[in-house]
């Protein structure tokens, strides 16, 4: 893999218009995570102007900290519980995208604590929406939710657009609550039949189960795994037999720059729920995930069955993509095989001494060489 640190020039099918991002106004909220963190470097490869909004980094070490996200933006601490706090920085901030994905994001942590998970996934939308509301600003808004928004069913293709919201856990009804809130919002205050009179479109990103080099969050596979393996110890896994629609972390921020680019043109038919989710095939049980990822970390990696009784998860969830592929152009670029060795590759250069923010920008613009390849095939 090349170290290079330029994106391909000029716009490709499928992927970001570096022409729309180059100085355009951007506010993200959740920054400071996993996901943020990587959607921060790229804007910042982009060219755009932006202002993070977040907690401090929720785990140690962080991605955040380690590629120095914060290099190139506006780095704002602060909690998506308060409503003025928030008013105040989308205001000065003056967006013309905002990007919400601040979030409580693990369903584990909504057991042990649903009081938060709820007031930062539901009321946290509900002061993002409401403060770009109270300023008067003309912006496109992607929130940012989760494929465990959808009311489980046990059987049938992956989830559609249109199926009812639900969720069984707090975690998962949190996010369920926050599309409704979205929804509402959408249709109360920025209702796209009367886009021309506030300028505000309102979209909302489903994705599968994200992954990728510089995660240590808790209670999730692969930076268990890859904990377990660094201290050649087995890691316990909970749930082998689930199956994830697994994505490597830039497939779906692709996903929500693309939606935040169609829905600034102000088409009404943008203004919804998307899925971001991988081919069928990537649809893969815990336990493919494990050996894959043990057979590229090699040195005697393995895995064992954790026994105890853990909370509810559902066994399967699948999404249905289709639609993105049609209306947005986008589709997924990199199988899963090749994500769990960018994985892979990315950890051990860090552990190697690397520096994490060329080791992340590498990756970005290898996986933007990638999107060229793939438009020209």
């Amino acid at each position: 893999m090349q170290d290079d640190q330029r994106l391909p020039p000029g716009r490709v099918p499928g992927a970001p218009d570096p022409a729309f991002w180059a100085g355009r106004r951007v506010v993200v909220t959740g920054h400071t995570g996993f996901k943020g963190s990587w959607l921060a470097l790229w804007l910042e490869a982009l060219k755009a102007n932006v202002t993070g909004y977040a907690l401090a980094p929720p785990t140690e070490p962080s991605l955040f900290r380690l590629a120095r996200a914060h290099a190139s933006m506006n780095s704002v601490l602060g909690d998506v519980r308060d409503l003025e706090h928030v008013c105040r920085v989308v205001a000065a901030a003056r967006p013309e995208v905002l990007i919400h994905m601040a979030a409580q994001s693990v369903v584990r942590t909504g057991y042990s604590d649903p009081v938060e998970t709820y007031a930062t996934n539901v009321m946290g939308t509900v002061n993002v929406l409401e403060a770009l509301r109270r300023s008067g600003l003309a912006c496109a808004v992607v929130n940012v939710t989760t494929d465990k928004c959808y009311a489980p069913r046990r059987h049938g293709p992956g989830y559609r657009e249109n199926e009812p919201m639900g969720g069984h856990d707090p975690y998962s009804n949190s996010k369920g609550c926050s599309e409704l809130v979205t929804s509402a919002y959408r249709d109360s205050f920025f209702n796209p039949v009367s886009f021309s009179k506030h300028g505000v479109a309102l979209g909302s990103a489903r994705a599968g189960n994200v992954i990728g080099g510089g995660d240590w969050t808790a209670h999730q596979l692969i930076p268990d795994l890859l904990r377990a393996f660094a201290q050649a110890e087995p890691c316990r896994i909970r749930s082998p037999n689930s199956i994830r629609p697994w994505q490597f972390v830039l497939e779906p921020l692709r996903g929500y720059l693309l939606l935040a680019e169609r829905l600034s043109s102000g088409a009404a038919s943008f203004a919804s729920g998307w899925n971001f989710g991988p081919v069928d095939e990537d649809a893969r049980p815990v336990s493919w995930i494990a050996d894959r990822l043990a057979r590229a970390w090699g040195d005697s990696a393995a895995w064992v069955v954790d026994g105890a009784e853990h909370p509810h998860e559902d066994e399967v969830l699948r999404l249905d993509a289709s639609r993105a592929g049609r209306e947005l152009g986008w589709r997924p670029a990199l199988p899963l095989g090749d994500a769990l060795d960018w994985i892979v590759e990315w950890t051990r250069r860090w552990r190697a001494g690397e520096d994490a923010r060329t080791v992340t920008r590498a990756q970005i613009v290898n996986y933007s060489a990638r999107l060229v390849q793939t438009a020209g095939s």
